[in-house]
């Protein structure tokens, strides 16, 4: 990305310097600073100074500012750095599927990304946040909170992803409101108009939008059954010079395929040798055994960032995401929030917490394993008997990647459906451009198994 050089200001030196006592260690943890009046005296500064560099900290995390009090020391990022301004272009609408799945007037959702509502509802998760919002307290909701995101829950998440094999603290984690979020946060942070980036193709179809509304040149690296396709990888890596590369290591969103540890490692060999940084998102994780390969873990948060979420396996109304990364890139993500929506909820984040920490989000998460494991194999078997062809696909997703005769009007097939009060999910729409490709679907294995739905598809493959 193009950077911009500017003289630095009082402010700008001020900031710096404080920044570096704190991280020597020269200032205590609730250690309270100099007033703003006396500290402008000690600096031969305007007050104005010293009060902007004060709260630019205190916007890293740096400084917890009391009012009435004083500024004080308190935990927070190990680096910062000037956050570049990013280029917004004009809207490009390739929502339509997203829109479809928001709306609530199909019978039967097969084409649906999420979970039934049932499966939350009914659950303990369920009843816990009911009682979250039946004993909401005066101190929760009512502030901005800091942008990094709730410290208790950025702390547990970073013991989380230790769990999975990869090392971190909590300066390396930023609280985002969804994965989707986070995956903004990267486009606007990393990438300018006219740059090249790979994605899986097919793959995850809100980031294309989102790489369209950036005006960012995407290159489609075939999905297999193992992971990328790393011939193609390669290829491209050569000769395009792509600075990122959005994949999804398991339980692939369409396909529902996970990469295989070999592929992995070559993945990142490739990666590196060539300058390119990978963004994985994993929106799944809690779904997978820990040493499932996932490229964060064998890279360690060096050249890869590493997106997740709650909401595919907690609640999509809660919508809390998070990136981790090396220090530096989330500070400059965390200014980057601040830029565009100045904080997340406050509120939803402690909701969080207290679902993870007590247990509840453990349990809720091992029946919806349970329930994965007992209804993939029946909806690939049921398929399979209605004359579908069924890519082999990870049991800890939601997903079922269905291909389609070339015969087979992918257009019509959907259109047919939603009159039979059916939504699917078309293939086309997972492509990063619509080129020519086999007719499919995305299947979620919830509805996989629907009568209804079986009974249309046996037709329309007949």
């Amino acid at each position: 990305m193009s950077s911009i050089t500017a003289t630095k200001t009082k402010t700008d030196e001020l900031t710096h310097r404080l920044i570096t006592e704190i991280e020597k260690g020269l200032y205590a943890p609730g250690s309270k600073l100099r007033s703003v009046r006396d500290a402008a005296k000690k600096e031969s500064v305007g007050i104005n100074t010293v009060l902007e560099a004060y709260n630019r900290l205190s916007a890293r995390g740096y400084l917890e500012a009391r009012p009435g009090s004083g500024f004080y020391i308190r935990s927070g990022p190990s680096t910062w750095t000037q956050a570049p301004a990013p280029h917004v272009s004009a809207a490009i609408d390739v929502v339509s599927l997203l829109r479809e799945q928001l709306e609530q007037h199909y019978e039967v959702r097969v084409g649906d990304g999420r979970p039934p509502a049932s499966w939350i509802e009914d659950s303990e998760i369920g009843r816990q946040l009911r009682r979250s919002r039946a004993d909401e307290r005066d101190d929760m909701g009512h502030g901005y909170g800091t942008p990094w995101g709730y410290q208790p829950l950025r702390e547990t998440i970073a013991r989380l992803l230790a769990e999975r094999g990869i090392q971190s603290d909590s300066r390396q984690i930023l609280l985002t409101q969804g994965a989707n979020h986070a995956l903004d946060l990267i486009i606007r942070h990393l990438l300018s108009p006219g740059e090249k980036v790979l994605v899986d193709s097919p793959g995850y179809y809100p980031l294309f939008g989102k790489l369209k509304l950036a005006k960012v040149d995407m290159l489609g690296v075939p999905r297999l059954e193992d992971g990328p396709d790393l011939s193609v990888l390669h290829e491209l890596l050569k000769t395009e010079r792509p600075r990122l590369f959005f994949t999804q290591s398991l339980a692939h969103n369409p396909t529902g395929n996970s990469i295989s540890l070999s592929k992995a490692h070559k993945l990142l060999q490739m990666t590196a040798e060539h300058g390119c940084l990978v963004v994985e998102d994993d929106p799944f994780a809690d779904l997978h055994p820990p040493t499932a390969p996932r490229l964060a873990a064998l890279d360690q948060l060096e050249r890869v960032i590493y997106v997740s979420s709650f909401s595919k396996t907690l609640s999509a109304g809660l919508r809390v995401g998070y990136v981790a990364g090396a220090a530096h890139l989330i500070s400059d993500l965390c200014d980057l929030k601040m830029l565009t929506m100045v904080s997340t909820s406050d509120y939803v984040e402690r909701v969080v917490f207290e679902m993870v920490s007590a247990g509840h989000y453990r349990r809720h998460v091992q029946k919806l394993k349970n329930r994965l494991q007992e209804l993939h194999p029946a909806a690939v078997k049921s398929l399979r008997r209605a004359g579908a062809t069924v890519r082999s696909s990870d049991p800890g997703g939601y997903y079922i990647w269905l291909e389609l005769p070339k015969d087979v009007d992918e257009l019509a097939l959907i259109e047919n459906a939603a009159a039979a009060g059916i939504f699917l999910a078309p293939g086309s729409v997972f492509y990063p451009t619509r080129t020519a490709h086999l007719p499919a679907l995305r299947i979620n294995v919830a509805y996989a198994s629907d009568p209804k739905f079986l009974r249309f598809i046996e037709k329309a493959l007949r």
